[in-house]
């Protein structure tokens, strides 16, 4: 039985006015030792670029179609959980990566995500959808000891990706480098010394996949542009990359195939890029079937969790999707090949509340 312990929250300002009921904090440890605790390093504040605030059509067909307008409860508990797994080599994880589509960051401000944050801990933390330009957004987003960088797009409150770092990057770009996909605020990366760290909003195909065609050519562009940071050195692509690879991915696939996130195109696509030396941390996507996968439903060996179902991060607030876990996982943390002997664990956060999204984790050991 996992060992539980419970804190309580302490007070937190957003950036609209001081929320007093904050979350109780629960922490569940999935593994019989303790998790290994980190400490914050000292750093500063650093901003960077782009433009405005309010809503991205979110656009899974069914499952976000009355999202908009809607005032949602937010529970008043948060439970984390914990891990103390070994990588392959038998050894620690030293580094803790947090992805989170926070679905507005005024809103997940006022909702207590910082106190996420706190809790959790992480060394970085890739957001997506920010829903705001840079220039807007509020001083406290950015906890003490993390730097920030921020990255929105051309069209106000569309779109926008953000991260946070405790570590110092050697560099961070915005964007691929295509003009062509750099005008909606999609793409961070921050260069590590034994890594690239990329943060991704993929673009939605939209109702009716009016935007199926532009996916598709992004996707190929982004797969170009990890290609090329990959043979430099190790990447971890983390964020909402709107799609669910299989049917395992979620709720209702029969219903969904001509949905914006399961469509045929917007799966091979994504296996084309696995297919190039990167894999799924979370369900390692390795094809077994050596012929025109394209057009094929994958055979999939399972990578940390080979049996893991109803395993979502995002949910509707239409029709109360998420106490019925009726979801999708449209978040991951994609590896190169080569980090799978680093790698630890990966946590869906499914007891964080403040987005449609939860956090995702990805515990590594680089010593």
């Amino acid at each position: 039985m996992p060992k539980v312990t419970k804190r309580k929250a302490r007070k937190t300002e957003s950036s609209d006015e001081e929320t007093t009921d904050q979350p109780v904090i629960t922490v569940v440890d999935k593994t019989p030792k303790k998790a290994v605790k980190r400490k914050a390093s000292s750093s500063v504040d650093k901003n960077a670029k782009k433009v405005s605030c309010t809503n991205e059509a979110s656009t899974l067909e069914e499952a976000t179609q009355e999202l908009e307008d809607q005032e949602v409860q937010l529970p008043k508990t948060m439970t984390l959980k914990t891990s103390s797994r070994l990588s392959p080599k038998g050894e620690k994880a030293t580094l803790k990566l947090v992805s989170w589509n926070i679905n507005g960051i005024r809103g997940w401000l006022s909702n207590g995500g910082l106190k996420y944050i706190e809790q959790e801990n992480p060394d970085v933390i890739g957001f997506q959808e920010l829903k705001c330009d840079k220039e807007k957004i509020p001083n406290n987003a950015t906890p003490t000891g993390y730097k920030s960088y921020w990255l929105s797009g051309d069209t106000a409150g569309y779109s926008g990706v953000g991260l946070l770092t405790k570590i110092d990057p050697i560099d961070v770009k915005f964007g691929i480098g295509n003009a062509e996909h750099d005008t909606e605020g999609r793409v961070i990366t921050a260069e590590y010394d034994k890594f690239y760290f990329v943060v991704s909003y993929i673009p939605n195909s939209g109702r009716k996949l009016v935007r199926l065609g532009y996916r598709q050519q992004f996707n190929e562009a982004f797969r170009s542009y990890l290609t090329e940071l990959d043979a430099k050195k190790p990447v971890i692509w983390c964020g909402d990359l709107n799609v669910s690879h299989q049917s395992i991915d979620l709720a209702n696939a029969k219903s969904n195939t001509k949905t914006a996130g399961y469509t045929q195109e917007e799966r091979d696509d994504f296996a084309k890029i696995l297919a190039g030396g990167f894999l799924d941390s979370f369900n390692d996507a390795k094809n077994l079937i050596v012929k025109q996968f394209y057009s094929l439903d994958y055979l999939l060996v399972r990578h940390l969790y080979p049996e893991e179902r109803d395993a979502y991060t995002f949910w509707s607030y239409f029709r109360d999707a998420r106490t019925r876990n009726i979801g999708w996982r449209l978040d991951y943390f994609i590896i190169s090949s080569r980090l799978q002997e680093n790698l630890c664990d990966v946590i869906h956060q499914t007891g964080v509340y403040g987005s449609d999204h939860c956090p995702i984790v990805v515990l590594l050991s680089f010593v």
